[in-house]
């Protein structure tokens, strides 16, 4: 098997749920549970092939990962353009609410900030294509199935992406620690997008620029900032509860 791959059962069932173009779904053999029994029972509805692995076969092909005995390989994973965001929100009579992730470079980071963004109701998220971590399968998998529910943009040019976000009347929101204004004294009202910076360095300097707005997080204790999923979590609920 090559390509891209789906581990874990509830990962797997989402995926299913929300009919990504699955290839073939290998089951460790003896591998059993209502949660299997699902996976077998939508397979079969959708027609996607599925074979059981003994031992020797399922760790040649899926590794160290952790896979609760289940294995989907499937195709690439399919990015949007920002129109079918926006358009989402369109359907939805929603202001734009969107999350622009810059340089996350961890994959557990991109997928935990995926889950809490389809959490709180976000329209979309977008991320670079360069100097980025993309959807793989640690993605997936870290999001506990988001991904398969949050339509994600991979844009070339962050900076220039903002100024087109500018042009539809969105309001751009950055994270920064030297910000004079506190993430909860900002209204998130109407359309908004929501910058988190990278694990490292925060935002870039023409990123931070081009925000119209930057708020910080308070910090009390003696390390100076929060992980990015961490902080990502903390603005976008806040903003989720005004919106």
């Amino acid at each position: 098997m090559a390509g891209q791959y789906i581990a874990g059962r509830q990962p797997l069932l989402e995926a299913l749920k929300s009919r990504l173009p699955i290839d073939q779904i290998l089951i460790l053999h003896g591998t059993a549970g209502a949660q299997i029994q699902q996976i077998k029972q939508l397979a079969r509805e959708q027609r996607i092939a599925v074979k059981e692995a003994d031992k020797e076969r399922f760790r040649e092909v899926s590794g160290d990962t952790v896979t609760q005995g289940v294995l989907a390989l499937v195709n690439d994973y399919r990015y949007v353009e920002i129109e079918d965001i926006l358009a989402l929100a369109q359907r939805k009579n929603e202001p734009p609410f969107l999350l622009v992730l810059d340089e996350i470079e961890d994959p557990h980071n991109l997928g935990a900030l995926v889950r809490t963004a389809e959490c709180a109701g976000v329209h979309g998220v977008i991320i670079p294509k360069h100097h980025a971590a993309s959807v793989n399968q640690t993605v997936i998998k870290t999001s506990a199935g988001a991904t398969s529910h949050m339509p994600i943009a991979r844009v070339t040019n962050i900076a220039q992406t903002l100024d087109e976000l500018k042009k539809e009347n969105i309001w751009i929101v950055g994270t920064d620690l030297q910000a004079g204004k506190k993430y909860f004294e900002h209204d998130y009202r109407g359309a908004v997008a929501v910058v988190i910076g990278s694990e490292s360095s925060g935002m870039r300097r023409l990123v931070k620029e081009k925000c119209d707005f930057l708020v910080a997080i308070p910090m009390h204790g003696k390390i100076e900032s929060l992980n990015a999923s961490v902080a990502g979590g903390l603005v976008l609920f806040e903003a989720a509860k005004l919106r």
